[in-house]
């Protein structure tokens, strides 16, 4: 992989008079030059309403929004530019398809979550089950990844939705897809999957995977933030109630009542994140040109570059799977008799920028006996070098702690 910080000025910063590694990628990634210069451009040059106007700008504004669209379909492989949505994020989709969930669920009915998911791809499920009577079920573990015997078990021909992550923002670990798909539909069961630690790091088709909704957001891949992408098969975006109303997501209104445009635009009220749009573009244009397959094989190495060194941390342990080419760049982990949140300050004085909490994962270190972890977690810019000074950082915080 080439040297990328360049292309990164926010990372060529020092902090607490230490050089910036910034290793909270899973939380929200910075942001290329390259994408930069295409949100000041629209600003600059292009800014104008989409869809509605006829003068030159509009035209350019509606041109730019919709080609990103397009970059989005190609990039995850959906059949059509009606199949992806643009919301604010993948909490905003995942809530989308829960409001589906209501449309059609009745009581007794189940819905499958696992106990690794985000609290985003959690409660809305909860909610849910609760409105509907609808009956929710947690799959649970097995060696730091989903049980998918576990999961068979509680496959039942009541089974209406299966709600899962493609990679854990906790344990890294990854979800085989393709084959939780053909399981889940084999009982006729929607699969809806969290895709916002996944897309940025690994190629996606989601006609491949059979997945019938996928989430993502634009902040996790070098994009801004404000910005996500529903993709959902097109006979079941038709189905679906429009969520909010108004603006672009209108046909005609009658004094009794209206109808909706067509796909993708039902969805889209108001005025949408139309630089948000165009910049994710530019960040999809900025991924491919490294290639997916590329970031996947990088991570993987700065992973098990680093493993050994962190194993090797007496008191440290990691949590997740343990073969390398099972798991994401993220690594959950503690340092015996020390608070994460201290042990995320003491990095931090190190210029090592780490995240320290439940990572919006409650369910999850609850089933891990843990109240809160501290997580590093990796990108297409960061270094080998980054990876030492991470564990340089961690040294030096034991001894400080005398540990």
């Amino acid at each position: 992989m080439i040297d990328l910080k360049k292309d990164f000025k926010i990372l060529n910063q020092k902090v607490n008079d230490e050089p910036l590694v910034y290793l909270d990628n899973a939380a929200t990634t910075q942001k290329p030059q390259q994408v930069l210069d295409v949100l000041r451009n629209y600003y600059e040059h292009d800014n104008a309403n989409v869809h509605r106007g006829v003068h030159t700008l509009a035209e350019r504004a509606t041109a730019d929004y919709e080609a990103a669209r397009e970059k989005v379909r190609k990039f995850i492989h959906a059949s059509s530019m009606k199949e992806v949505l643009f919301t604010r994020g993948t909490t905003t989709s995942l809530n989308w398809v829960s409001k589906f969930a209501e449309q059609v669920l009745t009581a007794g009915d189940e819905i499958i979550i696992s106990v690794a998911e985000h609290h985003s791809n959690f409660v809305p499920w909860q909610q849910v089950a609760e409105k509907t009577g609808a009956i929710l079920k947690i799959v649970y573990l097995k060696d730091g990844a989903l049980d998918i015997d576990d999961l068979k078990e509680k496959l039942t021909s009541r089974t209406k939705f299966v709600s899962l992550t493609h990679a854990s923002n906790v344990l890294g670990s990854i979800t085989p897809i393709k084959e939780v798909a053909e399981l889940v539909h084999r009982y006729g069961a929607y699969f809806v999957v969290d895709g916002a630690q996944s897309v940025p790091h690994m190629k996606i088709d989601v006609q491949d995977l059979d997945v019938d909704f996928f989430a993502f957001s634009g902040h996790k891949m070098c994009g801004p933030t404000g910005i996500g992408v529903l993709y959902g098969k097109e006979a079941l975006l038709n189905q679906m109630n429009p969520i909010e109303f108004g603006g672009e997501m209108i046909d005609f209104v009658y004094e009794s009542h209206s109808t909706w445009t067509e796909l993708p635009w039902k969805f889209e009220a108001g005025t949408p994140n139309i630089a948000g749009a165009i910049a994710l573009g530019a960040a999809i244009d900025y991924l491919e040109a490294i290639g997916m397959d590329n970031i996947h094989r990088y991570e993987q190495e700065l992973v098990a570059y680093v493993m050994p060194k962190l194993k090797a941390i007496e008191g440290l342990e990691i949590y997740g799977p343990e073969a390398v080419e099972a798991r994401s760049g993220v690594i959950a982990f503690n340092i015996r008799g020390l608070h994460p949140h201290d042990l995320a300050t003491a990095l931090d004085m190190e210029g090592v920028a780490v995240r320290a909490g439940h990572h919006c994962a409650q369910p999850l270190l609850n089933y891990l006996g843990q109240a809160s972890t501290a997580r590093a977690s990796f990108y297409i810019y960061n270094t080998k070098a980054d990876c030492d000074k991470l564990v340089d950082a961690l040294l030096k915080t034991k001894e400080f702690f005398g540990l």
